[in-house]
């Protein structure tokens, strides 16, 4: 798997823009990705050096299409905490 098939897009959140400041980023990544896979690709993507990473699996919400229950997709999200002054500096410009 490429590091472009495991990053699919970073969160968008008031929690997620207070983690920046602190170098802790947070991601959906594919739920097939494994913590090294996930490691690699941030390393490879922005050329930054990762010191851990805590993944979480996100059930998806049951929503409902006129008389028709269904439920969204389940989702992987991987948060992320860089070495000490580092940044990713494609993500900063969106706080």
């Amino acid at each position: 798997m490429s590091h472009y098939d495991i990053l699919q897009q970073p969160v968008i959140s008031e929690k997620a823009y207070a983690g920046m400041e602190r170098g802790v980023y947070t991601f959906w990544v594919s739920p097939k990705a494994t913590k090294t896979d996930i490691k690699s690709a941030v390393q490879k993507a922005f050329g930054v050096t990762v010191i851990g990473i805590s993944t979480m699996n996100v059930p998806g919400k049951r929503k409902r299409v006129g008389r028709f229950i269904g439920h969204r997709a389940d989702r992987k999200k991987a948060i992320v905490r860089l070495a000490e002054g580092q940044k990713i500096e494609a993500l900063e410009g969106q706080a």
